[in-house]
């Protein structure tokens, strides 16, 4: 307090002395309310290649036995894009070795899975399908030959690729998949407040955000998906042990042993359990875990409650009817 008074007196004293920033103004300089939807071209995707997109979605004919989609493991209605499990079971036999994250806001990631591996949503997205554990296709021309055995799908495909003779491709399956996946977007009152409206953000709320500013959590959790735009090594200030290597996996560079990308955490809320193996399943434990962690510090029981009170303000609205089953 005396030293707020001192700034007041020497604003006063000195004219020209700028005030110290608002928080709100702190905060606009690390985040960003969610921007418009766009394909990777900068583009907005046709109706056409979106309705395409959300049907494969919710299509477990591209699931070797027909028992899986991709909701089935990031549930857009009821799970905010997660499934609520430490890691996902696969169509035909096994788990996946980790959390399935949620696809909401993923197109604003600088890259896609934990390890960073692929660049896009596009690029991702054909590749559960056929992989071994989760929906276990042999490859791509399978894919292909059970959406053209389909004479609805055969009309969707010409509909969202009317240029092309043969629409049905799998190129275009994981297009269809990223068009539609650009637009699975939440808006939270953390994007009213940073649009200027402070009292869309509670007392509580403000003052766990005082607490992510001043403890350093926006140094990994920035932008607008507050995450998901760099990779780190987990356990910075202290070692986190993991049997997983993280990027190292995809790349085998020692310089990547332990790289994780930094999740969202928008709607982190709803998406337990955290962690890229799931194993902590409240959001209470995974603050103080990061806390001490990545941040360096012991975090009191009252700021780890502000704290999560702050990141209820990133939980958002659902689009019901961009997400409805077709």
């Amino acid at each position: 307090m005396m030293k707020r008074n001192a700034w007041l007196v020497l604003t006063l004293m000195l004219p020209g002395l700028a005030a110290p920033p608002s928080l709100l103004q702190r905060a606009q300089k690390l985040f960003a309310p969610l921007p418009q939807r766009m394909d990777e071209s900068g583009k907005i995707p046709s109706p056409a290649l979106i309705e395409l997109g959300r049907r494969l979605c919710y299509e477990k004919q591209v699931s070797l036995n027909n028992t899986t989609s991709c909701n089935t493991c990031h549930d857009l209605r009821f799970g905010y894009g997660a499934d609520g499990r430490p890691t996902s079971p696969g169509a035909v036999s096994g788990r996946g070795t980790r959390n399935a994250p949620t696809v909401y806001h993923a197109a604003l990631h600088s890259s896609q899975f934990w390890d960073g591996r692929s660049p896009t949503v596009e690029s991702q997205a054909g590749s559960p399908l056929t992989n071994p554990i989760e929906m276990a296709m042999p490859d791509g021309f399978e894919v292909e030959k059970r959406l053209r055995a389909d004479a609805s799908y055969q009309q969707a495909f010409a509909l969202a690729y009317p240029d092309d003779p043969q629409p049905v491709r799998y190129a275009y399956v994981m297009q269809a998949l990223g068009a539609f996946e650009r637009g699975l977007v939440t808006p939270a009152p953390f994007d009213r407040y940073l649009q200027g409206d402070e009292a869309a953000l509670d007392s509580r709320q403000l003052k766990g955000l005082e607490h992510f500013l001043r403890v350093g959590c926006a140094e990994c959790h920035h932008g607008a998906a507050l995450g998901g735009t760099e990779l780190r090594k987990l356990g910075s200030k202290e070692p986190f042990v993991s049997e997983d290597r993280g990027r190292f996996t995809a790349t085998h560079l020692a310089a990547d042993d332990g790289l994780f990308k930094v999740p969202s955490l928008r709607n982190i809320c709803e998406t337990a359990p955290y962690y890229h193996n799931g194993q902590v399943s409240k959001l209470e434990d995974a603050v103080r875990l990061m806390g001490r962690h990545e941040c360096g510090q012991k975090l009191t029981p009252q700021e780890v409650a502000e704290l999560c009170d702050f990141l209820t303000s990133l939980t958002g609205e659902i689009p019901k009817d961009y997400v409805r089953s077709p």
